[in-house]
């Protein structure tokens, strides 16, 4: 099996080490991609550390990868040598399903297979884009259209479709008043889709310090969690919530921001269990609900929308030997908005 250089996790206890790890031969409906980059999501630091439950390791994360097709299987038709492509949080599933024929490969009835910590269908664990190449089976490889820079669409893949999906599934558009909670990976996506899709877009974040970033990107509105005054001021203002936040918040309070009919979405996976009064949502006809991130053919299309309204991330671009500094940082929210790996440095 050919073997390229990455940085995994040996434990969920000690920092990633560059190692070795291998890939499977290229069959006939395989594609080989050379990495260019690989963003990292707080949910790599959450996973090989352990926090949602036990690993195999080692275990190389990574699920926002952006690169060019180095090789094809004799089956490829999609993809040719050269191609930009990413691969996003998926690399398999079993096809058959009645949520894959729904284009919903994230829930297949039989086991998606996930980038990274996944079992494949041949037994192996799959290890993810912290590394110089990846063999992907050629339905879940995407294009990334030529506008996108690919430093800049490799977080597209899962912080892009995790924003883009519920927003297009609760028809967020002209006249839709959304909030978005926190200002982060995630947050960042949002504000950008959602005035892109026309909304009047208010970000709601604990303090003012990312304001001017977010009037930049799109908000029209920005206010501060932080002052109570805030949730009585804003009290009915929202049809959407779009919680971004991987912590604890209070659901009564933020339920009460919505108007009648309104819908909080949550993208964030908080550890905590968050309890909640259905009198809140009895009262205004209110709704709570999460989203995963997208099937296949919906990250396609969030990418060509990207590339349509000028939409990327906010990146901040670090060599592999980074990595660690970079974990520590996310968790002290100190990015902005996003850290990518040059997977060229997997070299050195």
């Amino acid at each position: 099996m050919p073997r390229v250089n990455a940085y995994a996790a040996p434990s969920e206890a000690a920092p990633l080490e560059k190692t070795v790890i291998e890939r499977r031969e290229l069959g006939p409906n395989d594609i080989l991609i050379d990495i260019a980059f690989a963003g990292i999501c707080h949910s790599d630091i959450h996973t090989v550390r352990g926090d949602w439950g036990p690993q195999r390791y080692p275990l190389a994360p990574g699920h926002e990868i952006a690169g060019t097709v180095a090789a094809v299987g004799s089956a490829v038709t999609r993809h040719a040598v050269g191609d930009r492509v990413g691969v996003g949080c998926l690399v398999n599933s079993c096809g058959e399903c009645r949520s894959c024929l729904r284009g919903e490969e994230q829930f297949c009835r039989n086991g998606a297979v996930f980038t990274y910590g996944s079992t494949d269908r041949d037994g192996t664990v799959t290890q993810g884009g912290y590394s110089q190449q990846v063999v992907v089976t050629e339905g879940f490889v995407v294009r990334i259209p030529g506008p996108l820079p690919l430093d800049r669409a490799a977080p597209l893949l899962c912080a892009g479709i995790t924003t883009y999906s519920p927003l297009r599934r609760w028809n967020v558009g002209p006249g839709t008043r959304v909030a978005v909670v926190g200002m982060g990976g995630l947050g960042h996506m949002g504000v950008q889709i959602a005035h892109a899709l026309g909304a009047e877009v208010t970000v709601l974040s604990q303090t003012l310090s990312k304001k001017d970033d977010g009037i930049r990107l799109g908000a029209d509105h920005y206010h501060a969690t932080g002052d109570p005054a805030t949730f009585a001021e804003l009290r009915g203002s929202f049809d959407v919530i779009l919680n971004t936040v991987s912590a604890a918040i209070d659901l009564r309070a933020y339920l009460g921001l919505l108007d009648v009919g309104g819908a909080m979405v949550c993208v964030g996976l908080p550890p905590e269990r968050l309890g909640l009064n259905v009198g809140s949502l009895i009262g205004g006809n209110k709704s709570i609900s999460g989203s995963n991130i997208g099937g296949i053919a919906e990250t396609q299309e969030m990418l060509d929308f990207c590339a349509e309204h000028g939409i990327a991330a906010e990146i901040e671009v670090i060599p592999a030997s980074g990595i660690n500094e970079a974990y520590d940082r996310v968790l002290a929210s100190d990015v902005r908005y996003r850290f990518v790996i040059d997977a060229a440095t997997f070299a050195d």
